[in-house]
């Protein structure tokens, strides 16, 4: 159980991320165009509605390879525990690019729509489009399921708590949206064919508030988790427990009197503890259970970056006398 939550926090690709996100963004990009001018043409506000979904998802993956980018960046004397949590702040602005550029623009085009009412056009090019961006987007959710299943399978996590769980938020990201955007093409041909075989544009008005409700959905759990991460989350349950074990296997170590972990991105977590050591260690003995115990956890969790621990005196010795986790 511990080592299956553990993989849940770590994502050795982070190269298959940026290729996943790269085949999302060059899809995305010409589906919109596409996408757009089947909208002119077929005057549908559904299809427009699903260019706008499109175009966000474009400035998302955009964002996202930003983030992947910048939080590579090596630790340095201004920022000594790294750039990991920056991916979090890109994946931050791509959840709410998703939001402003894709749901509120939905959501506007079809009360407009079920207000004003529209001409409908000639659905043959939407329908044309709409298939030729259901075998694109369903190619690039194809890599991201691919690479999150892969993760799974390597750290024994079933796929699904994998994804809920998972720190690599532009892997969770890609699959998303692209679920959305099929979805979301669904909807929008099912707005079309509606209103061809009834002439109310209606039902186009419907498919696109439909569109602009889901991106919501999107935009709110993508926001939701990396605000999650960003405010810091720990490890789970299970790995603290089993980090907890560790510490007190190592000679010399009588008792874990705090444990604080911290995620800090795909591939890193920081756990500090204080710890109670034997009164009877000496110095030299307390610095290398100290050392091995760094070499435990790190061994056990590759995912563990940093380790600190701080000699504390226990209960007994006049020391704290709470015990918790963060």
């Amino acid at each position: 159980m511990a080592e299956e939550d553990a993989g849940a926090q770590r994502s050795d690709g982070g190269g298959e991320s940026t290729f996943t996100v790269i085949v999302a963004a060059v899809a995305n990009l010409g589906i919109a165009l596409a996408k757009a001018v089947a909208g002119i043409i077929s005057g549908s506000s559904a299809m427009l509605s699903e260019a706008a979904h499109s175009v966000a998802d474009t400035i998302t993956e955009g964002l996202l390879l930003t983030a992947l980018k910048r939080s590579e960046k090596p630790a340095d004397e201004d920022h000594p525990l790294g750039y990991g949590p920056e991916r979090y702040i890109w994946a931050l602005l791509a959840a709410v690019a998703t939001f402003v550029g894709g749901a509120v623009f939905s959501l506007y085009d079809g009360i407009h729509t079920l207000v004003a009412g529209e001409e409908l056009g000639d659905p043959l090019v939407s329908y044309i489009v709409l298939g030729i961006a259901f075998v694109l987007e369903g190619f690039s959710l194809r890599t991201g399921v691919r690479q999150a299943r892969g993760e799974a399978e390597r750290h024994g996590a079933p796929f699904q708590r994998y994804l809920r769980r998972t720190p690599d938020t532009a892997v969770k990201a890609v699959v998303m949206e692209d679920s959305a955007a099929l979805v979301g093409l669904l909807l929008a041909a099912g707005g079309l064919l509606g209103g061809q075989l009834t002439g109310s544009g209606v039902w186009d008005g419907v498919a696109s508030l439909c569109i602009g409700l889901l991106l919501l959905y999107v935009a709110w759990v993508l926001g939701r988790s990396n605000a999650e991460l960003l405010i810091g989350r720990a490890l789970p349950r299970p790995v603290r427990e089993r980090i907890r074990a560790e510490l007190l296997a190592v000679e010399h170590v009588e008792a874990v009197l705090e444990l604080t972990t911290l995620v800090q991105g795909p591939r890193e977590a920081l756990v500090a503890a204080k710890v109670d050591f034997r009164d009877v260690s000496t110095a030299a003995q307390v610095e290398w259970a100290c050392e091995r115990a760094e070499e435990r956890l790190r061994a056990v969790f590759p995912v563990v970056s940093r380790v600190y621990l701080d000699p504390t005196p226990g209960p007994g010795s006049g020391g704290p006398t709470g015990v918790h986790d963060a």
